[in-house]
């Protein structure tokens, strides 16, 4: 058996999103729809219908319960599901206080739920 690698346990959670990629200079470049598979204090998995290039910087735009929070985040893997859909890892890199707190209490939630 593998070794779980994951630094924060995941929740299953299907949220819509939208997202925009950045080049290296913050200019978007790309945008689009999708919606999460699940999530965690450190990151995401993202399903659209259309690859995301892995260089690029994300700004994700997540409803979690009656909140909308923006988080930047990239992608540090992807494969293509068995229905020609595309899964991202994402993984957060800045957010700020607001957007954590609003997280960590969507997060605190599932966690109860599993108790």
């Amino acid at each position: 058996m593998g070794t779980e690698r994951r630094k924060h346990p995941r929740f299953e959670s299907l949220n819509l999103l939208s997202y925009v990629c950045l080049d290296e200079n913050n200019r978007a470049l790309d945008q689009g729809m999708g919606r999460t598979l699940n999530v965690s204090k450190g990151g995401i998995l993202l399903e659209t219908y259309n690859p995301i290039d892995p260089e690029h910087t994300m700004v994700l735009t997540i409803g979690l319960k009656d909140n909308m929070v923006d988080i930047k985040g990239k992608i540090i893997y992807f494969r293509t599901d068995e229905d020609g859909k595309f899964e991202s890892g994402v993984q957060f890199i800045e957010m700020d206080k607001e957007t954590r707190l609003t997280l960590e209490a969507y997060i605190t939630e599932f966690e109860k739920q599993n108790d």
